[in-house]
């Protein structure tokens, strides 16, 4: 997940036998487990616990995940856009996977979810809380939601990341006409800033921007640093980290074990 903490997750393979159901076939990556980078070789050097002989595949993954280096190679080729009416240009990213065969597995949706506010929550002012108004995150998501018209569609592309490719950067539309609209998504990315640092592909003008985004929330900047393929301004980022750790050092804490916070919410 960032380097210290991994999930582990599994699916269900195609091969299973015939009494398996279809759903379960085509199932999506279920969570399994979390587990922090200091502890995987004592899984190694222990393979056993209280329910038997851990299994050597997770193993296998276990010692890779100890010599791995950070941040991977992009890898997702596969991505599955809702769709803008106006022009059927990609609007906001729904999924991504890895090989052409997994996209039949995905559910053909034409939601786009927002990071939700429990794991990611976004300031609001004294006015909106007034008029209690929902986070920012939701209205954002009815934003899009609008946007993509009474009869949505969805469509999966194969990125190339070339120059001749028109994809929002930062996974949504950022060009609203609505003023209001505008400030939600600008807030919205604004916040996550620190996990949009870890996409590839972003040229150094955006990538600059969410880095001075990111000033707002330097301990999560912290957290997801050694993810970051790319670093835009070097006096922005160290100064970022400067204060994260004076920040760690006095007791703070960037996030809670467990939580399932990254840069999707699936």
């Amino acid at each position: 997940m960032d380097g210290d903490v991994w999930e582990f997750q599994f699916i269900y393979a195609n091969n299973r036998s015939a009494k398996a159901s279809v759903g379960r076939q085509q199932g999506r990556f279920i969570r399994a487990a979390h587990i922090r980078h200091c502890d995987l070789k004592r899984v190694i050097e222990n393979p056993v616990t209280e329910d038997g002989r851990v299994d050597q595949r997770i193993l296998e993954l276990a010692t890779f995940l100890i010599g791995a280096r950070l941040p991977f190679e992009a890898a997702d080729r596969y991505e599955y856009w809702l769709l803008d009416p106006k022009d059927c240009s990609p609007l906001a990213l729904i999924f991504s996977c890895v090989d052409s065969s997994e996209m039949a597995s995905f559910p053909k949706l034409t939601d786009w979810a927002a990071l939700p506010a429990a794991v990611m929550p976004i300031e609001t002012s004294e006015a909106e809380r007034s008029s209690s108004y929902g986070p920012v995150n939701y209205r954002l998501e009815r934003c899009v939601a609008e946007r993509a018209g009474t009869k949505p569609r969805a469509q999966w592309f194969t990125r190339r990341y070339n120059e001749s490719e028109d994809f929002p950067p930062f996974l949504v539309r950022e060009d609203w006409e609505n003023d209001e609209h505008r400030d939600l998504c600008r807030r919205y990315l604004h916040r996550q800033a620190p996990r949009l640092l870890m996409l590839h592909g972003v040229i150094p003008e955006e990538r600059r921007r969410m880095e001075l985004a990111a000033r707002a929330n330097a301990l999560d900047v912290a957290r997801f640093y050694p993810l970051y393929p790319e670093i835009a301004d070097n006096d922005v980022m160290d100064k970022i980290r400067i204060e994260a750790r004076l920040r760690l050092a006095a007791g703070e804490t960037s996030y809670a074990m467990g939580r399932r916070d990254g840069v999707l919410y699936q």
